[in-house]
């Protein structure tokens, strides 16, 4: 008997599939069918799943097929069972185009602070900007921009979930702190955190975006490695104060950046609570936390120092108040414009002059 498709549908149509008790044309399990006068090819689509049977399914093809059309070298055969579909997960920001770490050696110094107010300042000047409060253990950013019982929306694509990030003063941002109570203690251990801030990063729409900023914790942890393993980092910028032991600390945040395994450009520091200044006295400068600090630290570690924000009661209390103080007009709002306009600069030459920064690999000995 010759071989034809009508015939060789029939014949396929007895196989059943031991899984579903149906018959593999009736499943789609039978895709592109070739016949001719002596050969029959068709694959064994098995849907993208790990299919068991499916080679039982292919030896039963072959026996009835030959038993129907006859046995020997005048008869070919071809069927090709599908490699299982790896479902392609979808890029992570990729409509990202630069990626900022905000970190700082140790707390207490304003990083938070320093973070909020650029992203705002960037927005500011017209740029599409997100922000990502990655400080797990000590989320602060909800309320520096009053958004303390926001809870985020989550659409449903399939069978993942989507998270829309918030969006106030012009900036996208999303932060842990949105999704527990404001008084709950975060006891994480390090998977735990880690785990989070990877949801928070892809598995949110965040867009396209100019720039990308993430406020990480004090110090150097798990998250820091985490970020750098998900993301290509643009660039970093270390927060600090001008006290000795501040700038201890931030020689080791540096050293971690551009430790060879890491090798993520910082751009340059931020000296926060430079100085205090009353607001009955406007030109006086009080440097209690000493002078010129991250000045001299930058100039040993070949580093440019992007701000000098100063000690003024309204930065305080407008993150209290959830109304950062670079909405304003005022001349604390024109350091963090400042701020702005040089990382704008910073990260532009930073892509000028070198290569596009890759994920992380790191290797465990």
């Amino acid at each position: 008997m010759v071989p034809t498709e009508a015939k060789v549908v029939e014949i396929l149509k007895g196989i059943n599939h031991p899984g579903s008790g149906k018959d593999i044309v009736t499943i789609s399990m039978v895709r592109d069918l070739e016949v001719n006068d002596r050969n029959i090819r068709f694959s064994l689509d098995t849907g993208g799943r790990r299919d068991p049977f499916v080679k039982a399914v292919k030896i039963a093809c072959e026996k009835t097929l030959r038993s129907a059309f006859g046995e020997g070298p005048g008869l070919e055969i071809d069927i090709v069972m599908d490699a299982p579909r790896q479902k392609t997960p979808p890029p992570v920001l990729a409509g990202v185009k630069n990626v900022i770490a905000v970190a700082s050696g140790k707390g207490g110094v304003g990083k938070s602070t320093v973070a909020v107010n650029l992203a705002i300042a960037l927005a500011k000047r017209g740029y599409d900007v997100g922000l990502l409060d990655a400080d797990i253990f000590g989320p602060s950013v909800p309320k520096m921009l009053g958004a303390g019982d926001t809870r985020p929306r989550v659409r449903k694509e399939g069978d993942r979930s989507v998270i829309i990030p918030e969006k106030k003063y012009g900036v996208k941002f999303l932060s842990v702190g949105l999704f527990v109570p404001a008084d709950n203690a975060l006891i994480w251990r390090g998977p735990m955190a880690t785990g989070a801030l990877k949801q928070l990063i892809g598995d949110a729409d965040w867009g396209e975006l100019d720039y990308m900023i993430f406020d990480l914790p004090p110090g150097t942890s798990d998250i820091h490695l985490t970020l750098v393993q998900e993301l290509p980092v643009t660039g970093a910028i270390i927060v600090s104060t001008p006290q000795d032991v501040a700038l201890a600390d931030v020689t080791k945040g540096v050293a971690m950046f551009r430790s060879e395994d890491i090798s993520v450009p910082v751009l340059g520091l931020v000296e926060n609570m430079a100085w205090f200044t009353p607001a009955e006295l406007p030109e006086n400068r009080y440097y209690i936390f000493g002078r010129d600090g991250c000045r001299k630290l930058a100039e040993k570690l070949d580093l440019p120092v992007l701000a000098q924000i100063p000690v003024v009661q309204g930065i305080s209390e407008g993150g209290d108040k959830g109304l950062p103080v670079a909405l304003e007009g005022n001349e604390t709002a024109a350091a963090f414009t400042s701020l702005a306009e040089k990382v704008v600069e910073a990260v532009d030459i930073r892509n000028r002059t070198m290569e596009p920064t890759k994920k992380v690999e790191i290797k465990r000995k």
